[in-house]
């Protein structure tokens, strides 16, 4: 090699495996979380051929959850935190004292320190940024009650993380005088200082200043410059985070998306970080992979089922019973339950530090890493057994606890999906003339203006049969398909068809290959802005030469 290509390597090693690994678990229909895993497996140091750089692999990994955190952000405003701080903050505090204390006995049993143990059970109490996100997202469960319960519940458990980041070498880094009370109330309240003064940056100065810069580059018109000021934000803000106020990656790109959240271009925004939030969740998976060594299950079988065990029942137990405590329903607790059942990022940064200090022994760090592996496994397999137990509960669920989730099915004639650009002029002049519309959106701000012009709201997913469904496809005479993507109208289009087979259904196209697709699909009219727009213009051309 004329040059070194390690990182080059390393991309295409991880997305090239990811894509054939994942294709086949898609094959056979099972979570593609599963073939990204293996995918780590296959290129990592553990097994033979092609070894991917690990530590590149992780900085990668490190890039998709601060897009992730960013993309959730966006869609999470402060007053939803809020709403959920009296079960989120004890909630997730006590979860994190029962898991810790069901790996210290653990590693007792195996003969560790006291110190020692206390770091492996704290590394079993943390979930993952990224697994709990994509499994709400694919479920569209980010926006409802429960899922702001998680994620409210997600942020606290950082937020513990990250002080016991700095504790811990205080503690154990000198092994000497320094690890004394008072030495240990000055690190917890320098912690304290500086997560207080960055929640007071971003409040006070970053949210005047980041939406101004936002809005300045999106009136340049430069789509380019807008993708690039988008991503520059939540990773400059994410790593300024990290390096001024000693917070995670993860919880500074949360705060920055929420605060452009607040602002009318939070869509697009989304929109156009989405590609790379994909791909570098992807690699997440990957570099989790790579860090696991199969021969542990094999020379520790019983250490690893107890771990995996404390992972995904005994901290999911404990969250199970503290959010029926605290009076939710069922549902919300089976959601936040599974949603904690696996462990991520920070597990393996904790399982580092613990080694680096020689607290923790290696032995532990490689039942972290099983653990951590096998839990993010089984854990879509726990979120389809849950989404199976919520619908079978769903006719005797309370509906002021989930009034998205259980609304009834809407009779309008007319269904549109989108409520964007397009969508939101067919509204107003559908609602003008006094007639009934249902509108399908996912996101909060547009569904918002929909009721406000008059519409019936369905929130959620369009792809999704069921959201059709409640929709009152059955009964409805027109389908409008107003959103731009090609691929997702497609899967609405033939799904609609099978729904309804008099629907009459009109959609919009950027190309022929879409046009083409969504008539092959069922689609009744194809409009492509391009083409109309020519026609209009040719028209006028031609009234004005006669």
């Amino acid at each position: 090699m004329p040059h070194d290509t390690t990182l080059i390597g390393t991309v295409v090693a991880g997305l090239g495996v990811a894509f054939l690994m994942g294709a086949l678990a898609h094959r056979l229909k099972i979570s593609p979380i599963a073939g990204y895993l293996l995918a780590g497996v296959l290129v990592g140091p553990f097994t033979p051929g092609f070894v991917a750089d690990t530590g590149l692999a992780m900085q990668l990994a490190e890039i998709g959850v601060i897009l992730l955190m960013f993309g959730v952000g966006l869609h999470f405003s402060l007053k939803d935190l809020l709403s959920v701080r009296n079960i989120a903050v004890p909630g997730a505090v006590l979860q994190i004292a029962v898991a810790t204390a069901l790996g210290m006995m653990l590693g007792l049993w195996l003969g560790w320190s006291v110190e020692g143990s206390a770091v492996f059970g704290l590394a079993l109490s943390v979930a993952s940024t990224v697994v709990l996100l994509r499994a709400l997202q694919a479920r569209d469960m980010v926006e409802t009650e429960k899922g702001r319960i998680a994620v409210g519940w997600l942020i606290v458990e950082d937020l513990v993380m990250v002080l016991a980041l700095v504790l811990l070498p205080a503690m154990f880094g000198s092994r000497g005088d320094e690890a004394n009370g008072a030495g240990l109330l000055q690190s917890a309240a320098i912690v304290s200082v500086k997560v207080v003064g960055f929640a007071a940056f971003m409040f006070l100065i970053a949210r005047r200043v980041l939406p101004w810069v936002l809005h300045w580059v999106a009136h340049s018109g430069s789509r380019e410059l807008f993708r690039l000021s988008v991503l520059a934000i939540a990773l400059g803000v994410a790593f300024g985070a990290a390096v001024v106020f000693d917070v995670s990656f993860a919880l500074g790109a949360f705060f920055a998306g929420m605060i452009l959240g607040e602002t009318q271009l939070s869509r697009r925004a989304a929109e156009e970080t989405l590609p790379l939030r994909d791909a570098f969740a992807v690699l997440f998976f990957v570099s989790v992979g790579m860090l696991f060594d199969p021969t542990v299950i094999v020379e520790q079988p019983g250490p690893v089922i107890a771990t995996v065990a404390i992972i995904v029942f005994g901290k999911s137990l404990a969250a199970y019973a503290l959010v029926r405590a605290f009076g939710h329903p069922n549902q919300t607790a089976l959601t936040v339950s599974v949603s904690l059942a696996q462990i991520g990022e920070f597990s393996f940064i904790l399982a580092g530090l613990g080694v680096g200090l020689e607290v923790l022994p290696e032995t532990g760090r490689d039942l972290i890493l099983a653990g951590a592996l096998l839990s993010i496994l089984v854990n879509p397999i726990f979120f389809t057994l849950m989404v199976k137990r919520i619908r079978a509960e769903q006719p005797i669920a309370d509906e002021k606890s989930e009034p998205e989730a259980v609304a009834e099915t809407c009779n309008a004639g007319v269904v549109l999906i989108g409520y964007g650009r397009v969508g939101s002029h067919i509204g107003s002049l559908i609602c003008g003339r006094g007639e009934g519309l249902t509108v399908i959106e996912d996101q909060k701000d547009m569904a918002a203006a929909a009721r406000a012009a008059g519409a019936t709201v369905i929130v959620g997913d369009a792809t999704k049969e069921s959201i059709l469904r409640q929709a009152g496809l059955e009964e409805a005479s027109t389908l409008l398909i107003a959103i731009p993507e090609g691929v997702e109208a497609g899967a609405i289009v033939r799904r609609a068809r099978a729904i309804n087979a008099k629907l009459l259904i009109v959609a919009r196209a950027h190309s022929d290959e879409e046009v083409n697709d969504l008539v092959r699909h069922g689609a009744d009219h194809v409009v492509m802005a391009e083409r109309e727009t020519a026609s209009r213009m040719a028209e006028r051309a031609m009234l004005a030469r006669a």
